[in-house]
């Protein structure tokens, strides 16, 4: 039986990359009847962020990519939070001492960066120096009295070269003269990334392991660790293309900090010590950041992002789900990037999705996030998704959010998705309604819009009659809404817009809303009239003002 794994670090939110991760390996272990475990490599204590795993989780869940094992489902196999198998992994590190196949080190940072420069200045590789009789117990307790730090290391074999069987790549050969004996116990006492992954897929019974492909590079060393353990077959190993952004660098979960830090960095007149206040952390660490020693926690970079009014770019799950993208779009984008479904179709379900997928389709060359294609597959989702679904999907963004389309009832947040027919985004419905639900007096005008629309060509007039109009109506439907205005545009021998977006600036402040026969009916005879009024007091008074 298949057994797939998926294995972040929580060290931030879930990127696109992990999320293309994780949905291959799902997909591989749905498609085949197989087991799909989560499991959280936490041992870089130091680079752990608070609010990480559970974003991870949330993100997952919001793809649709459920787990049989995992932290907060359990299973045979926990365990799945590798901080909390500290007593599994030092009886396997015990077992490479005892069998002279790891070793104690007690180098200090000095020492190993005057190795590396010697090995630099000779041109070549840097090779960890093997002793030749390796320090036992007594020797790493001694260091440790010494104030050293102790590690262990493992002996990589050098009897041959190490060939992984890769599923995408083919044979790919290393030479083990070129692999380091590499760190597989900190001097925390925690296991690195390279050890503890292989105990565990052996521990966890997992038979396939698609990654990206910078791991390939950790490959063998993973699978020489694998044989000096004695674990037997190897599971199999699909390393995926990398995806690029449209710039041609690697789609980075960096990106969002260092856009922030470049923008900070731009204005100097930024109070420093507000925005530490704002991001919830102190004005060391925010030093700290801009000098790229450390990175705060998500929440804050967004919280001093939105503070200075800077956009940062999406590249984190849960990006795109404030950007108002439907799970089944990104779930449907992430699975076309360095893979082929077969066929001529790109819009498919995840049921679609999950039969065709095939390891052999897996492509060695880099993936586009391309995301113009992106938000044309979003607006194809938007218009096929069922009616339940789109608007459970709605009503959980506003929620996130915070915006005040959230307080409306099922039946209004359903007529806003119907009358938006076309929209490409969640975000573009929310922000061409958001009007409808927040008071008249707090309506924010445009300035561009208010003079091409209002204060040129008799806007004003026209609002006035408009305003008339509507007050005498008796009946406030749509289609009377719609035929007033046609009429009065027929009578002043003007196109509808000319009488329509005068109104459309004096309810929601912008020239951009729903659309305009349906907007005034949801708003309300009394609160389209106030709006009216207001308008016509507030510009009609700027431009008596400008005659005088």
């Amino acid at each position: 039986m298949v057994v797939a794994r998926f294995a972040p670090s929580p060290t931030g939110y879930l990127h696109v990359g992990g999320a293309r991760t994780a949905l291959f390996n799902w997909l591989l272990a749905r498609q085949t009847g197989g087991t799909f475990i989560l499991r959280i490599e936490d041992t870089d204590q130091k680079r752990n962020t608070p609010t990480a795993i559970g974003q991870v989780m949330d993100d997952l869940r919001w793809l649709g990519i459920q787990w049989d094992e995992g932290p907060d489902v359990g299973g045979p196999n926990g365990p799945y939070l590798q901080s909390q198998r500290r007593d599994i992994y030092d009886k396997y590190i015990k077992k490479l001492i005892d069998e002279k196949k790891a070793y104690y080190c007690f180098d200090t940072p000095e020492e190993l960066d005057a190795l590396r420069k010697e090995a630099q200045d000779q041109r070549r590789n840097f090779i960890y120096p093997r002793p030749k009789d390796f320090p036992d117990a007594k020797d790493a307790e001694q260091a440790r009295t010494e104030g050293r730090a102790v590690t262990v290391r493992f002996a990589v074999p050098q009897d041959k070269p190490i060939v992984v069987q890769d599923i995408v790549r083919g044979e790919v050969t290393f030479a083990t003269s070129e692999i380091s004996d590499f760190i597989i116990q900190k001097s925390d006492g925690f296991p690195t990334y390279n050890f503890a992954c292989v105990v565990d897929d052996y521990l966890m019974k997992v038979t396939h392991i698609i990654r990206g492909q910078e791991h390939l590079n950790n490959t063998p060393g993973q699978q020489a660790l694998w044989e000096a353990l004695g674990f037997g077959e190897l599971p199999k190993y699909a390393h995926m293309s990398v995806t690029v952004s449209e710039t041609g660098g690697k789609l980075s979960k960096r990106e969002r900090p260092k856009s922030l830090c470049e923008a900070i960095k731009a204005r100097p007149d930024i109070d420093l010590e507000k925005l530490a206040e704002v991001g919830n952390i102190t004005l060391e660490e925010v030093n700290s950041f801009l000098d790229g020693q450390t990175t705060p926690d998500m929440p804050s970079i967004d919280a001093m992002a939105e503070y200075l009014g800077i956009v940062l770019p999406e590249v984190n799950v849960v990006d795109f789900f404030k950007s108002g993208y439907l799970p089944e779009t990104m779930v449907n984008f992430l699975a076309l990037l360095g893979a082929s479904p077969g066929g001529d179709r790109e819009i498919m379900s995840v049921d679609e999705l999950t039969k065709s997928f095939d390891l052999s389709r897996l492509t060695k060359a880099n993936s586009l996030f391309d995301r113009g294609k992106l938000l044309a597959f979003n607006t194809e989702h938007i218009r096929t998704v069922s009616e339940e679904k789109l608007l459970r999907h709605f009503k959980d963004y506003l929620k996130a959010i915070e915006s005040p389309v959230a307080s409306a009832d099922d039946e209004a947040l359903s007529k806003l998705l119907e009358i938006n027919t076309g929209a490409r985004t969640l975000a573009q419905i929310e922000q061409k309604s958001k009007f409808l639900f927040i008071a008249s007096e707090e309506i924010e005008y445009d300035e561009k819009a208010v003079k091409k629309v209002l204060l040129k060509n008799d806007g004003l007039a026209v609002l006035a009659t408009v305003h008339d109009k509507l007050a005498a109506m008796e009946q406030f439907t749509v289609e009377n809404i719609e035929n007033m205005l046609r009429s009065l545009a027929e009578e002043r021998e003007v196109g509808l817009g000319k009488v329509a977006q005068p109104l459309r600036v004096a309810i929601c402040g912008t020239t951009i809303s729903a659309p305009i026969f349906d907007s005034v009916e949801m708003l309300g005879k009394e609160n389209t009239l106030a709006r009216i009024d207001i308008t016509l007091k507030k510009f009609g008074t700027e431009t008596q003002g400008e005659r005088s």
